[in-house]
């Protein structure tokens, strides 16, 4: 057996070129690293810079305006045994889970009868997603004026005289308060669930829907068995987008109620801004702020966790 032996010059010539592929290659990654620098700088100055800002004040005692004090965990050990804290956690978690249910069932109704007719659609389609591009701040101003005591749709049934809508409040209630709330925010939430799930709905086989028709399966059928499991991931993102986004409510419950009557509609994100620009506690809300930072990554970090092994998330 002969074996043949390459040339010296063969060799430097491999050895060139092996060289000026990694030069280019070297290359690329300065230029992505170069065009990815401005992006890098903007996170650092809004993101990043920020955070740890706020971590650093969550660590002391400062109003704001002068100087902080360091005072270690002192805002987290008092944040504990907060009792209002607590209470609007209890207000978050009960928003979360009827956000959970509600607008997402809403959603999922609405996107799969929507998507079995193909005249219109378009039209269903944009009046579903309207109350989703409309400001918050009007939203909240047109259900106020719906459900105002004295002059509001609930105000005109009891002066026709039906019976128990005389004098009754929705937003002024410390029992009704919290749920007229959620129902302005589902009001706008559920038709851009119901625009996320038919895009999803629509990348699903028709002959797998076929198939279920020849079996002899009802709609229902289809749809626990066709169209649940195609948008799994989507349904997943949404659900894991509704918590964090619960986790941060804020702008509806304050426009409407400011977290009132005597704390019924209560969340977080309405202490947080109630403690740093009223009572000029900013270190307090910071440190509230970081805790609730801290829930969302635990729940980023189980969403990763899933994924990884593998539940179709």
């Amino acid at each position: 057996m002969i074996e043949q032996v390459s040339s010296p010059r063969a060799l430097s010539t491999s050895a060139r070129g092996v060289g000026r592929k990694r030069s280019r290659m070297r290359s690329q990654r300065i230029a992505g690293w170069l065009c990815l620098t401005p992006f890098i700088l903007l996170n650092v100055l809004v993101i990043l810079g920020p955070s740890i800002a706020t971590f650093y004040y969550s660590l002391t005692d400062w109003n704001g305006l002068g100087t902080a004090t360091y005072i270690g965990l002192g805002n987290y050990r008092e944040l504990m045994h907060d009792q209002n804290f607590r209470q609007a956690l209890v207000h978050v978690a009960i928003w979360t889970g009827l956000f959970l249910t509600v607008p997402i069932a809403m959603g999922l109704l609405g996107a799969f009868l929507l998507s079995q007719i193909t005249r219109f659609q378009l039209l269903f389609r944009l009046i579903y997603f309207i109350p989703y591009t409309i400001a918050s701040a009007v939203n909240a101003s047109i259900w106020k004026n719906i459900f105002d005591k004295n002059q509001g749709m609930f105000a005109q049934l009891g002066e026709l005289g039906v019976p128990g809508f005389s004098n009754f409040a929705i937003f002024g209630s410390t029992d009704r308060a919290l749920w007229g709330v959620a129902w302005v925010d589902n009001w706008h939430w559920w038709g851009f669930l119901v625009v996320i799930f038919l895009a999803a709905m629509r990348t699903i086989d028709a002959e797998l829907y076929d198939a279920v028709k020849i079996d002899g399966g009802s709609r229902w059928r289809e749809f626990r068995d066709v169209t649940l499991p195609g948008i799994r991931p989507t349904l997943v993102f949404v659900v894991l987008l509704t918590i964090i986004a619960s986790l941060l409510v804020f702008d509806y419950v304050y426009i409407i109620t400011q977290g009132g009557p005597a704390g019924a509609t209560e969340m977080v994100g309405t202490l947080l801004y109630k403690r740093a620009f009223e009572l000029f506690e900013a270190g307090y809300a910071a440190a509230m702020g970081v805790t609730m930072t801290i829930m969302s990554v635990i729940i980023m970090v189980l969403y990763r966790y899933m994924q990884r092994r593998g539940w179709d998330v």
